[in-house]
C-alpha cells in the first residue's frame, strides 16, 4: 500500500475540515515517516527478495512502527500532540489519530504475514501484494472515491475544486513514476530506500499544504 494511505487522509478532510489537509497527509504516512527514520538508521530492517511475488519488499523486522501496539501509540500520541500544537477542536485531533491508525489496517490488507500483532508475537497480513493488479485497483479506487468526496466537501462549502484536482492529479502521477521505477521494490541499500520514501512522503505533505493554502475553516478553534 502506497498511495492507497493518502485515502484516509482525503476522507477525513471531507468529514472533518478543520484540521489542516498537511496533518491528514503526513498522519496517513506517518508510520511509514518513522520506519523511514528508523530504516535509515538500522533500528528496523528490511531486505529485497526477487523470489517474492509482487512487491519484492521483506519487511521482516518494523516493531517499533508497524506492530498493532506501536501503531496505537503513535495514533494515540499524534492526537494528544495535535490538540495544542495546532489549536484544534477534539474532533479534530481525533481524526488525525484516526488517520494515523488506518496506516495499520490498509497494511493488514496488502502486507505479507509481516505485522506484529504483540512484541515478538505472531504476524498478519492478509498479502495482497501478492496480487499487483487487484492491490493497485483497490488503492487507485480508495484514492478516487475519497477524492470525490473531498472535492464534493470543498464545492459546497464554496471553494474551489482545482486544489483538489491538483493534488489527485499529483497522487496519480507519483504512483505511476513509482510502479515504473519499480514500484514499492526498493533498493537493496536501506538506508537509501529510507531517504528516498522519507522524501517522498514529506514533499507530498508539502503539496498539501500548498493546495490547501495553510488555512482552516472558520470555527477551526480550540472549542468543539
Amino acid at each position: 500500500m502506497f498511495v492507497g494511505h493518502y485515502a484516509a487522509a482525503l476522507a477525513a478532510k471531507a468529514a472533518e475540515p478543520r484540521a489542516p489537509l498537511w496533518t491528514y497527509v503526513a498522519g496517513c504516512q506517518l508510520l511509514d515517516i518513522g520506519w523511514s527514520g528508523l530504516l535509515m538508521g538500522g533500528v528496523e530492517k528490511m531486505r529485497i527478495d526477487p523470489a517474492l511475488p509482487g512487491s519484492p519488499l521483506d519487511l521482516y523486522y518494523m516493531p517499533f512502527t508497524h506492530s498493532l501496539p506501536a501503531a496505537v501509540l503513535w495514533s494515540v500520541a499524534a492526537a494528544l500532540l495535535a490538540k495544542p500544537m495546532l489549536k484544534l477542536p477534539w474532533s479534530a485531533a481525533l481524526m488525525i489519530g484516526a488517520v494515523v491508525f488506518s496506516h495499520w489496517l490498509a497494511d493488514f490488507l496488502v502486507h505479507r504475514p509481516d505485522l506484529e500483532l504483540f512484541p515478538h508475537g505472531a504476524k498478519v497480513g492478509l498479502g495482497l501484494w501478492n496480487f499487483p493488479l487487484p492491490e493497485m485497483a483497490l488503492e487507485m479506487g480508495l484514492v478516487a472515491i475519497a477524492g470525490a468526496a473531498w472535492t464534493a466537501r470543498r464545492k459546497a462549502r464554496g471553494q474551489a475544486a482545482w486544489p483538489a484536482v491538483a493534488f489527485l492529479t499529483l497522487l496519480t502521477a507519483v504512483q505511476i513514476l513509482s510502479s515504473s521505477l519499480g514500484g514499492s521494490s526498493g533498493s537493496p541499500d536501506p538506508f537509501l530506500t529510507g531517504a528516498l520514501a522519507l522524501g517522498v512522503y514529506l514533499l507530498v505533505a508539502l503539496a498539501a499544504a500548498f493546495v490547501d493554502g495553510g488555512r482552516r475553516p472558520a470555527g477551526a478553534g480550540a472549542s468543539a
